[in-house]
């Protein structure tokens, strides 16, 4: 098997055949910066007028220096140009006050747009289908959305505010000098320009794609640390602290090699440009100087030139490094416009209502389902649960039990068949039908595996209905029989719960998620192995409770304990993706099939946790 990361040699990875272009990702970007058109507008102009007034200075500079070089020796009284001189230090001031005003206006218009694109992308990615998430690399996401949000300001602020205002210096200085002398110094500076932009040019799309190959290289690295550490647990388990360190520093590998590659190419730029400069300068001080002995210019005409080269060479440095920051800021946005290029499996119909219910009837309709359409999960699973009834699904581990869940909350899309939901009239429709966000309004899930905030019990808690009252957050803590918990516990309510709730135990957290869907206070409610990381007594403290707060409401119990199921109005056995058994709990066992013998044999294993 190839190694997946192979180290860099002398030519940088390939582009991937999904990139964008330069082009595109400007397209993506425009319709953030339309509503900002006049702020833009304005600190466009001022910029402009800086580099006016930084045109100014040198010619201020040169009439005096030929004011005082006319004053004649014999003079008694040497007068001072004053005019000149405040005019020096007024174009000097005004060339710092109109960028920092541009600075003023156009700082609100970076956060924004940074913020508004970052807010989407984060929206786009909780909008995916379970399906994304379930292959993402959290470390890669988070690391493509955090450069790409920083890329967003530095794009705008060198192309529209330094790049093109350099240009635009650079046609001013030119003109300036063929007004006041003639096209030789033009000529020198458009060859010395244009030599510039080309090998600049070059040598940056060269260096890109090492850029790339960093950029591709350090996101593999985060993924991989943020991936180890949120598995912390297992590593410790398992004593495999080395062995992480090992894959992570194999990532660092790559992406030192690609850092090292990055800093011998800048080295080859930096060089180049320095050379073509300082051949320009040359050219343009042995130029000017010879018109000075030849006395076709005065010593204020070589002050002139010298100052605008300058002006010049600083600008041309700047935008070397102008022309590589934008290229990375591109290679940046467009691996976060590539998160918003992420298809959402699961989408609304443009005739989507939302669902509006009291108690209502859920439907499963010749469904089959598989997560790969090589191997199916569900064949042609029917069953109903009728208004304010309850329905329990039971089976060995893999059985699709969880699926049926996920599938009701449309995390996925059935690819046979279909599940209905009634309305308020009792009437059905296919949940399709109804927008998404209505539809799991309407459900509670207490998932099997609990998984919490890095916050507050109360965050927690607060979390199933963000509107309600702190009295409706305790009296959920205490229907699911944690509140005496909390208040034991030094800071109460506002205990942290620490990453993925792990300062809590398996019961606890469980307990906190019963509380978090009572509070939600849905129409259906689904348990999906509720009770499986409590002990036996507290499966029973909880278990009449859940059973109270389930009348009234249409509940699907998805289990593993068959204890915990025994009062549902009917029980469905499933095994691989199938229904083999359905029927009451006493029904079953007389049947004497499958659910009784998994009946007797978890019989069999209390029997022998009691004695133990």
């Amino acid at each position: 098997m190839s190694d997946p990361n192979p180290p860099l040699g002398d030519a940088p990875v390939a582009k991937s055949s999904t990139a964008r272009s330069e082009a595109q990702v400007l397209r993506d970007l425009l319709p953030f910066l339309r509503p900002y058109a006049g702020r833009i507008g304005l600190a466009l102009a001022l910029v402009l007028l800086g580099k006016v007034a930084n045109l100014i200075v040198p010619m201020v500079l040169k009439h005096l220096v030929d004011g005082l070089g006319a004053i004649r020796a014999h003079d008694a009284i040497l007068v001072l140009p004053v005019a000149l001189l405040v005019a020096y230090g007024g174009s000097r001031i005004a060339v710092t006050l109109f960028t920092e005003l541009r600075q003023v206006v156009f700082a609100r218009v970076m956060a924004r747009v940074s913020r508004q694109i970052t807010l989407q992308v984060f929206r786009h990615l909780h909008a995916l289908s379970l399906k994304f998430h379930l292959g993402r690399r959290t470390g890669g996401v988070s690391r493509d959305v955090e450069r790409g949000g920083s890329a967003i300001s530095d794009l705008l602020d060198w192309t529209l505010y330094t790049i093109v205002p350099t240009l635009v210096e650079i046609g001013l200085v030119t003109w300036v000098l063929v007004w006041n002398y003639d096209w030789g110094f033009a000529g020198i500076t458009l060859v010395t320009l244009i030599a510039y932009a080309a090998f600049t040019f070059a040598v940056t799309d060269w260096r890109t794609g090492y850029y790339r190959a960093s950029v591709e290289a350090d996101t593999r690295a985060n993924e991989r640390a943020v991936d180890s550490l949120l598995n912390y647990e297992t590593v410790k388990y398992f004593g495999n602290e080395e062995h992480e360190a090992r894959r992570y520093d194999a990532s660092l590998v790559h992406l030192e090699n690609a850092n090292v590659m990055a800093r011998k190419t800048l080295a080859v730029l930096n060089l180049g440009q320095s050379a073509i400069i300082a051949i320009g300068v040359t050219a343009m001080m042995w130029r000017a100087a010879a018109g000075v002995v030849a006395g076709t210019m005065t010593v204020g005409d070589l002050v002139l030139v010298n100052a605008y080269l300058l002006q010049l060479s600083a600008p041309l440095n700047l935008l070397g490094m102008m022309y590589r920051e934008v290229k990375a800021a591109f290679t940046n946005l467009e691996r976060l416009f590539g998160l918003l290029d992420e298809r959402q499996d699961v989408q609304d119909r443009a005739d989507a209502v939302p669902l509006v219910t009291q108690q209502p009837r859920v439907a499963f309709e010749s469904v089959r389902f598989g997560y790969d359409p090589r191997r199916t999960i569900l064949h042609d699973v029917s069953f109903a649960i009728p208004p304010g009834g309850t329905l329990a699904v039971v089976g060995h581990s893999g059985s699709g039990k969880s699926t049926l869940a996920r599938l009701l909350y449309r995390f996925y899309d059935v690819d046979g068949g279909r599940i209905t939901v009634s309305d308020e009239h009792g009437v059905a429709h296919d949940v399709r039908d109804y927008t998404q966000a209505s539809l799991r309004a309407a459900i509670a899930i207490v998932p099997q595996d609990t998984v919490l905030f890095n916050d507050t019990i109360f965050y927690n808690i607060h979390y199933g209905r963000p509107d309600a009252t702190s009295a409706e957050v305790e009296a959920a803590a205490r229907a699911a029989h944690i509140h005496d918990l909390i208040v034991s516990l030094p800071d109460g309510y506002e205990t942290q719960v620490g990453e993925r709730g792990l300062k809590l135990s398996g019961g606890e957290k469980q307990r906190v998620a019963i509380a978090r869907a009572l509070l939600k206070n849905p129409a259906i409610l689904i348990f999906d192995e509720a009770t499986s990381a409590l002990d036996t007594k507290s499966e029973q403290a909880i278990q009449s409770e859940l059973e109270r707060i389930a009348v009234g409401r249409t509940t699907l119990v998805i289990a593993h304990r068959l204890s915990t199921v025994m009062n549902a109005d009917e029980i469905l056995v499933m095994d691989a993706g199938r229904i083999v058994e359905r029927g009451a709990h006493a029904q079953l066992l007389a049947r004497d099939g499958a659910y009784a013998s998994m009946w007797r044999l978890q019989l069999q294993q209390r029997a022998v946790e009691a004695l133990a």
